[in-house]
């Protein structure tokens, strides 16, 4: 569905999809902070989970941007294979 110009759809899809995304980038994240951690690097860990938590805020946006758009996309269904 086109509305001023943009396919509102692809944009909630591809917003979703960078929210995917940033969503790996934060489980990869988790994962190093953990193994710094062990490693006994606290400083180190400290700032990776930092950086995971803002990620995780980000991630939060997007779901927001999605909803603000016009609420789940319609017409399609996206399935983990």
């Amino acid at each position: 569905m086109c509305q001023q110009g943009i396919n509102i759809d692809q944009l909630k899809l591809s917003v979703a999809q960078t929210g995917d995304v940033i969503g790996v980038a934060q489980s990869s994240l988790e994962q190093l902070h953990h193994v710094a951690d062990s490693g006994g690097r606290a400083e180190a860990s400290a700032r990776i989970a930092q950086a995971s938590v803002l990620l995780g805020e980000a991630r939060a946006k997007l779901e927001e941007a999605i909803r603000d758009l016009g609420g789940e996309s319609g017409g399609f269904t996206v399935e983990l294979v």
